[in-house]
């Protein structure tokens, strides 16, 4: 049985470029660009930071039509106020009946990009109704179940 010559790294075939999704609503990340954000892929969103705070999750998917757009993270306490900026944003359907923290400002909105441009101006001027440290609302809530395991074993 006679074996195949062993190809050395420079021998291989180079690999294919990786594909990458086109940045839905790219004109956010460049309205943004001067606080330098930066971003991840989100269920199959884009995810934006500012430091390690969540701000926005861009979203442009074929499920859920209605949902696509621009989330903002804020909590159920400013969605008043933040709907009096925004009178075109609502709850996210897929996420559920119920309100959660998340808002969406829909693309199919007709002030959809006014809307994000001046959200965007929202989070470099600071507004703290919008961005969330991903993950502090379950360290709490983790928190408190082992309080609760801890008075239940006395």
């Amino acid at each position: 049985m006679r074996k195949s010559p062993r190809r050395t790294l420079l021998q291989r075939e180079p690999l294919p470029p990786i594909k990458r999704k086109p940045v839905p609503h790219e004109f956010v990340l460049e309205a943004l660009d001067r606080v330098s954000p930066w971003t991840r892929p989100m269920f199959g969103c884009l995810a934006v930071y500012l430091g390690e705070k969540i701000v926005l999750v861009l979203r442009d998917k074929p499920t859920y039509p209605g949902d696509n757009g621009v989330w903002l993270a804020t909590t159920r306490e400013h969605h008043e106020s933040l709907r009096r900026d925004f009178p075109n944003m609502r709850s996210i359907e897929l996420l559920g009946k119920k309100a959660t923290d998340w808002q969406v400002l829909p693309v199919d909105a007709p002030d959809f990009e006014q809307a994000s441009l001046r959200a965007c101006e929202f989070i470099v001027a600071g507004d703290s109704r919008i961005g969330k440290v991903p993950g502090a609302r379950r360290a709490t809530s983790s928190h408190a179940r082992k309080t609760t395991k801890s008075r239940n074993r006395r």
